[in-house]
């Protein structure tokens, strides 16, 4: 699998998820320094390849010269995500998408979900981009390094996730919980639906509560990306230990909105 673009191949470097780096001849000696010096230290040959080369093979022209080789991308075991989560000592943390289509908006938010510390990013067949090289680009290296599941059935994987413990969360703009009030010491898993159509009904009924971001500008909603890391923010550091609080109560026991 190839990403190109200057940016999307030093960040897979820093990760280490690059197999091989390709260079155009006649690109900026800086620019080929700091790649040399990047795969260097990343133990990565770096070949200097005719930019006609790299045009033919990435079908197109937007690629500055740079490109890089990623091990193929596939989907993980369902179990993979509690193994991580067991190996790590906590608690579990999914993020599932309904209707999110857009590779990029995949990408984006396997790099948010791998960054904060969550175990696996779940689909759904009919309704999720393929595992492509504009995913693996967006995701920045970060796919390779996360358990990424598809299931047939997002509310039946939903109803047998609760049947293991496992709490539901929902994201929508007509949510009725802030994040700051739910008690996040507890396996979870956050559903996000595409930008503008929502979570679909029977996906948004297996949801035990609905999160809302407040917004506080003309915008009317985010993007489905900037939500899913908005919201992992502030259940990651909900799970931090307070000094001075105890564990807070959700919306729906304290009788808050």
């Amino acid at each position: 699998m190839l990403i190109y673009g200057r940016h999307a191949v030093e960040e897979a470097l820093q990760v280490g998820t690059v197999e091989r780096v390709f260079v155009a001849r006649g690109v900026a000696a800086a620019t080929l320094r700091d790649l040399e010096r990047a795969a260097r230290a990343a133990g990565v040959p770096l070949e200097l390849v005719p930019r006609i080369d790299l045009d033919r093979s990435l079908k197109t022209t937007d690629h500055q010269g740079v490109a890089a080789e990623l091990p193929d991308l596939a989907y993980a075991d369902e179990e993979a995500p509690f193994a991580l989560a067991r190996a790590r000592g906590e608690r579990l943390l999914l993020v599932a998408l309904d209707q999110i289509t857009d590779p990029r908006n995949y990408g984006a938010i396997i790099r948010s979900a791998e960054a904060l510390g969550a175990h696996g990013v779940v689909t759904e067949a009919r309704r999720s981009p393929p595992l492509s090289a504009t995913v693996a680009k967006a995701a920045a290296g970060a796919a390779s390094h996360l358990p990424l599941v598809q299931v047939t059935n997002l509310p039946s994987y939903l109803e047998a996730l609760k049947e293991r413990g496992v709490w539901a969360y929902g994201s929508a703009g007509d949510g009725d919980v802030a994040p700051r009030r739910v008690d996040w010491d507890r396996d979870v898993v956050l559903v996000i639906g595409a930008e503008g159509r929502g979570m679909r009904r029977l996906v948004r009924e297996r949801c035990d509560e609905v999160l809302q971001v407040t917004l506080r500008g003309r915008v009317a909603s985010l993007n489905a990306s900037v939500a899913a890391g908005i919201l992992l923010h502030e259940i990651v550091t909900g799970r931090e230990p307070s000094a001075d609080a105890g564990p807070r109560p959700s919306a729906a026991e304290n009788g808050e909105p």
